[in-house]
């Protein structure tokens, strides 16, 4: 174990990396998916709520 600035570095406190790249890129896909399934719906959503600002 080595000290720099005050924080311990040994291998325990690296942290699992490969790990959070996988939540990571699954979060990702799984917006992409709900992305591509809701986005027209969302859109249209806003795009009449627009319409009743507008033409108030």
């Amino acid at each position: 174990m080595t000290h720099n600035k005050g924080f311990s570095l040994d291998q325990s406190a690296r942290g699992d990396v490969p790990g959070w790249v996988l939540i990571t890129l699954m979060t990702a896909g799984l917006v992409v998916v709900i992305w591509a399934v809701a986005g027209p719906a969302l859109s249209g959503v806003f795009e009449s709520a627009i319409e009743r600002v507008v033409s108030v």
